[in-house]
């Protein structure tokens, strides 16, 4: 009976997360999607031909526009490697489709506060010029070179099939009127549905171990684990471990939150949060697919140059906000019990998840069902998904 009511309470503290962000993540996808319809993949590699400071501020902006799902990140990072994009370039384009992107703001603002969306908008940039002057400094172009050469071979990892996609909407016009028609439509239904799909185990996981640890590891372990006795001691352990919990946790993308929430209670400090949410791209299953497409070297590489721009970032987000005073004083993120009511929550959820259900039927009466079995597969699966998506467009018009 202690084990039901244990498993029982921690299903109870990941369901009250899940309500309390559901109609944010319905959003955030949402407006993603429309995002991601207007912009095309070829327009992307074809700006990112150099590791310029514009180059790379473009491939943030073009990344945050882009895909939350780290595995997909990191195909599509590859994919434009081998296309032609500057390495430096394609890992910035990465680092911002997973760290900057709209639904990961919505979720931190309503889970932790907006002071932690701030820190990660801000971190993002600066974790990015830190991989620029590591690889600057260290990356030398035999090593490139040879990673080309890997990449070049094609190994498959996770989430291939679905970087291999460009749904975007083709033509002229606004970019007001290519959404509203019909093709922008169902290009944003199908984009909206298979980044859903994309990223649901990571969300699934993530609240789920929020919840089991929100339930089960006592207060006192995380007091004393982040060092919260010595204030000095605990700014500088959090994000040196923060990374590293965050790799341990196979948790990606934005189901990471829920675990920074509940790390944010236990006593992690403000810069540890925002390293931890930054590691994203190195836990463990990550690191296996940088050694298929990179090699071995190279996924090391990356794996020390990732964990130390996040924790730079994360000390100087740290110390920033520390001089700025804006690191909260209270440690009050959402994963308490959530009481269903009728308030503005539960009628935010219904009014979002009609608009889910509408997309979603959109995108199967669109051929959804044979993209989503693309997914999976390389992009040898399917060469052109942007004419799969016109044939689609010219059956629904």
């Amino acid at each position: 009976m202690d084990l039901v009511r244990a498993l029982g309470h921690a299903l109870e503290l990941a369901f009250s997360m899940t309500w309390e962000i559901l109609w944010a993540l319905i959003l955030g996808f949402f407006l993603s999607a429309a995002v991601q319809a207007v912009v095309r993949r070829s327009t992307i590699t074809r700006l990112l031909g150099d590791d310029r400071p514009r180059t790379l501020a473009v491939a943030s902006g073009l990344g945050a526009a882009s895909s939350s799902c780290s595995y997909a990140a990191v195909a599509l990072a590859r994919s434009l490697f081998r296309k032609g994009a500057n390495f430096t370039t394609a890992i910035a384009f990465e680092i911002a489709s997973t760290n900057l992107v709209i639904e990961l703001g919505i979720i931190l603002i309503l889970l932790m506060g907006w002071q932690f969306a701030l820190g990660e908008f801000i971190g993002g940039p600066l974790m990015i010029a830190v991989i620029w002057l590591l690889f600057r400094a260290f990356l030398r172009p035999a090593r490139i070179r040879t990673a080309r050469q890997q990449a070049d071979r094609g190994l498959a990892g996770s989430m291939e099939g679905h970087a291999a996609m460009d749904m975007s909407v083709a033509g002229d016009g606004s970019v007001w009127r290519r959404l509203r028609s019909s093709q922008g439509w169902t290009a944003v239904a199908q984009i909206f549905v298979m980044e859903w799909a994309a990223v649901l185990r990571d969300i699934v996981i993530g609240l789920l171990i929020a919840g089991a640890i929100g339930a089960w590891v006592p207060d006192r372990f995380w007091s004393s684990f982040f060092l919260t006795g010595h204030p000095v001691l605990a700014k500088l352990w959090g994000p040196l471990i923060g990374p590293l919990v965050a790799a341990a946790s196979f948790v990606c993308s934005i189901g990471n939150v829920p675990l920074a929430a509940v790390l944010w209670n236990g006593g992690i400090s403000f810069g540890g949060v925002v390293s931890f949410i930054f590691a994203d791209l190195m836990i463990l299953p990550i690191l296996v697919i940088y050694r298929k497409y990179y090699g071995g070297r190279m996924a090391l590489f990356l794996f020390v140059s990732l964990y130390t721009a996040s924790v730079v970032a994360g000390y100087l987000v740290e110390i920033g906000f520390g001089l700025l005073r804006l690191i909260p004083a209270d440690r009050h993120a959402r994963v308490e019990m959530a009481h269903l009511s009728w308030n503005y929550t539960s009628f935010l959820n219904l009014a979002f998840i009609l608009l889910a259900v509408l997309l979603v039927a959109r995108f199967l009466r669109t051929g959804g069902r044979e993209m989503l079995a693309m997914m999976g597969g390389g992009p040898d699966q399917h060469d052109s998904p942007h004419e799969h998506h016109d044939h689609h467009d010219h059956h629904d018009g």
